[in-house]
């Protein structure tokens, strides 16, 4: 679970006991501003199936339990943790998979600090926020990120 804290005019955020600071946001006209991390933290949003491991439909919880996990995944995404990003699995099993799903990542070794379920099903996801987003497709391996240019679709100005 998130919990903010103020100390010493800072945000502090805690997720499964471990700190991360939360800087101020101020615009032009002095109002506050949602908090953001340090540039050098990632909030990574990560899939489960489909991108960890093989697809399995939520009609088939039998096979939530003995589906094996992509290696490249399990490897980048502890790394990314032990980096110090923050790994929260968003994935479209629902509430009623909460407990195969906790069971698979620790059995598996998967080191993360939350789980969001219900992620809407049927892909072709179009994500609008205020903070900045970066979307990366899983085409079957995980590997280092690099940076490209890409077109995407904005809001008129």
């Amino acid at each position: 679970m998130l919990k903010r804290i103020r100390k010493f005019g800072r945000k502090i955020i805690y997720r499964y006991k471990k700190r991360y600071e939360l800087n101020d946001v101020v615009d032009a006209s002095g109002k506050h501003l949602s908090p953001v991390l340090p540039k050098e933290i990632m909030n990574f949003l990560i899939d489960i199936d489909g991108t960890i491991c093989d697809d399995v439909p939520n009609e088939e919880p039998e096979r939530m339990k003995t589906v094996e996990p992509y290696p490249d995944a399990l490897e980048t995404i502890n790394k990314w943790y032990d980096q110090g990003h923050i790994i929260t699995f968003f994935t479209a099993r629902t509430e009623a998979h909460r407990k195969i799903t906790e069971d698979w990542l620790k059995k598996h070794g998967f080191k993360y600090h939350g789980i969001i379920f219900g992620k809407p099903r049927g892909g072709n996801y179009h994500i609008i926020d205020n903070h900045i987003v970066r979307a990366t497709r899983y085409k079957g391996k995980f590997t280092e990120l690099v940076e490209k240019e890409v077109k995407i679709k904005v809001f008129k100005e």
